[in-house]
């Protein structure tokens, strides 16, 4: 993981024998719960039934989060309008935590779908990967537009890299731009999510955050070989239109400051 870097630093967590037992007895089950869930999930979605296919997805998650033993709380709903959720990001467990707490699908840059373990679990929870490129930006106003339609919920990450956790990055605009396009606008609704980790007792607070030169596999083993997890909570802000923002920096701005009040100071 290359991204955000600080002076502020984790060190992360070395597994005892008693750790890497953990980290296999956690991992190896995540693994097959999400390879076995991967045959109904691909059925579903090639017969169209999208829905049911987030609830294959959802469940996968749910089953990983037990194994782990990460509890997840809420706080709010859930919009049941058409959209955007935005959310700061600070691991990889995102995937997990966000997807459990409702039915969404997320946007990753596309080169997200090489990364190692990572592109698998993002392909399987039906990621939408999209290339921020000039070009493609008529493919992309297109897949949202088809998305927006069919009444989905995309989530992607305005901060553009994740981070300890502890803090939020301002949010890049560049994303928010494709949906103030005029046969969009007013379909859209946005709900701005803060997810805030608390850490294992005794650990830093940005225990769970992944970032910087952060290798996947050690942080996961890092993650896995607490005997005792902290916890989660997701905290849904309310929902705001597209169409009373002026442009995408104003709607930046704005769930920025939202998001990033629903962290601790």
């Amino acid at each position: 993981m290359i991204g955000w870097d600080a002076s502020y630093k984790v060190s992360l967590d070395r597994p005892t024998a008693l750790g890497w037992l953990l980290v296999f007895v956690r991992l190896i089950p995540c693994v097959l719960t999400i390879a076995f869930l991967m045959i109904p999930l691909v059925i579903l979605r090639f017969l169209g039934q999208w829905r049911m296919g987030q609830r294959v997805v959802r469940l996968a998650c749910w089953i990983c989060l037990k194994i782990v033993g990460l509890s997840v709380t809420s706080t709010g709903k859930p919009m049941q309008h058409a959209g955007v959720v935005v959310a700061n990001h600070s691991s990889w467990l995102d995937i997990l935590t966000l997807n459990v707490s409702q039915r969404v699908y997320f946007v990753a840059k596309s080169e997200v779908r090489s990364w190692p373990a990572i592109g698998i679990m993002a392909r399987v929870v039906g990621t939408v990967f999209i290339r921020r490129k000039r070009e493609d930006a008529k493919v992309q106003h297109d897949l949202f537009l088809d998305h927006a339609k069919q009444g989905h919920k995309l989530l992607f990450f305005p901060e553009g890299t994740s981070t300890d956790g502890c803090r939020v990055l301002p949010f890049r605009s560049s994303l928010f731009q494709a949906f103030f396009a005029s046969d969009l606008v007013h379909l859209m609704w946005v709900q701005p999510v803060t997810v805030r980790y608390d850490a294992p007792r005794g650990k830093p607070a940005g225990f769970y955050g992944w970032w910087g030169d952060m290798e996947m596999f050690e942080h996961i083993a890092h993650v896995l070989s607490q005997p005792r997890q902290g916890c989660v909570e997701v905290i849904f802000h309310a929902p705001l239109k597209f169409e009373d923002f002026a442009d995408r920096k104003a709607l930046a701005q704005t769930t920025y400051r939202i998001v990033a009040d629903g962290l601790p100071d």
